[in-house]
């Protein structure tokens, strides 16, 4: 079925905004190459600088959704990709390292209110949210893949300071394609919703929203999407690295034009290739499958194949390629169902804030996997690390589980008007 005028008009909208921001976000490492050559500093004092950048992303998604309710999506989606921009542009003009601390600290505070607002409009503006939530997540995918290919390409040819100029060009069309669309943000829910209340702001009314929202069944899907964020977290980080360090890489033999070109990292981007798939499907699943069942079957395979990594590592190349493929499907398969979730377990006026607190959980909290794993890999073992992952899917199986059989049935909560066939 044919999406309606005003779902295509916020799908395309949408899916600019996040193939760019997942765009500057992973072509970011590419520069730090580049940095540690030119600047006379540290590994650690960089570590740090964008650690800076990196750490609003995730920290300022809450704000981000409070925002978004008071002041209107599509207004700060704009915001969003105009501030990205602008932080390049920054970029592209430092001289020093505090130059660059500035351009990537506006850039994480830019970034951090796509994802509740995003997210926000297609639930409130969307009759088809499965199949635009799938488009969308696909955005995502291609902006992961194609960030660091094309940051890395420009490098060959040109200086970084006008590599980080070029890709700063996008997000300015993408504004100029932003003011122009037009579209109903609140279409797909009941008259009378008043996304932007004057009162959206204000401290009695956050703590009332929060308090409302962690009193329902809402607080369980938190808690769900923060053990899915410490999972993503956890693989994607130290997967590259782990693929590094295989036996099975070492036996490849690389044609001399080819040197530079690590085969462990084609692995990896395949993996964030065929996780375009996995978004796709889990997107239209979302129109047929409950949420919480998705949820609980797809962290039921999460676990099944973290734990299967280190016995598949000694089959050889070819095995670790298809399991890599595999996960990569999996991992993007469950980001619509927890995204309409979301959706289906809150009410549409404060659906920003929803947002805001749901990525405050996958990419703050989430990233605490980052320091365990590190601790884990570097002083345990590939196999503990590999367990502690599937750990986190099997929390989030069982609470998903327990969302599906009704524990939400004993949280005081009202099911929202636009949940339909979703519940």
């Amino acid at each position: 079925m044919a999406l309606q005028r005003n779902d295509r008009s916020i799908a395309g909208f949408t899916m600019a905004g996040h193939a760019l921001v997942h765009w500057f976000e992973t072509s970011i490492p590419i520069f730090l190459v580049v940095w540690l050559a030119e600047f006379d500093v540290s590994v650690a004092l960089f570590g740090i600088v964008v650690a800076l950048g990196y750490a609003p992303f995730g920290i300022g998604a809450l704000p981000g959704g409070i925002l978004a309710d008071r002041y209107g999506t599509k207004r700060l989606i704009l915001l969003c990709l105009g501030g990205m921009s602008a932080a390049f542009l920054v970029l592209s003009l430092a001289t020093s390292i505090y130059t660059i601390a500035i351009g990537l600290v506006l850039w994480g505070v830019a970034a951090s209110v796509y994802h509740p607002a995003g997210l926000a409009l297609i639930s409130t503006g969307v009759e088809d949210r499965g199949t635009v939530f799938a488009w969308h997540g696909i955005a995502g995918n291609a902006g992961i893949a194609l960030g660091p290919f094309v940051a890395a390409t420009l490098l060959i040819f040109l200086e970084w300071q006008l590599v980080a100029a070029i890709l700063a060009v996008p997000g300015v069309i993408a504004v100029l394609y932003g003011l122009s669309a037009e579209f109903d943000p609140t279409a797909a829910v009941e008259d009378g919703v008043d996304a932007g209340a004057d009162e959206a702001l204000s401290l009695s009314a956050l703590v009332s929203n929060s308090r409302a929202l962690f009193a329902s069944a809402f607080a369980i899907v938190f808690v769900i999407v923060t053990f899915e964020g410490l999972y993503y977290r956890g693989m994607l980080t130290y997967l590259p690295e782990i693929l590094h360090g295989l036996e099975a890489m070492d036996g490849l033999v690389v044609p001399d034009r080819l040197e530079g070109i690590e085969p462990a990292d084609y692995i990896y981007v395949g993996l964030l290739v065929v996780g375009m798939a996995g978004q796709y499907a889990g997107g239209k699943l979302t129109d047929r499958i409950a949420p919480a069942q998705g949820l609980a079957g797809i962290f039921a395979v999460l676990v099944l194949l973290a734990l299967a990594f280190v016995p598949v590592t000694g089959m050889g190349l070819a095995a670790i390629a298809t399991l890599c493929g595999v996960f990569g499907f999996f991992l993007f398969a469950i980001q619509p169902f927890y995204q309409n979730a979301v959706a289906v377990y809150t009410p549409p006026d404060s659906r920003g804030l929803s947002y805001g607190y749901t990525y405050l959980g996958e990419f703050g909290f989430g990233s605490a996997s980052i320091a365990i794993g590190g601790f884990v890999l570097g002083g345990v073992s590939l196999a503990a690390f590999f367990a502690v992952i599937a750990s986190f899917a099997l929390a989030g199986a069982l609470l998903s589980t327990a969302l599906l059989v009704g524990l939400d049935r004993f949280v005081d909560t009202d099911r929202p008007t636009d949940a339909g066939a979703d519940d």
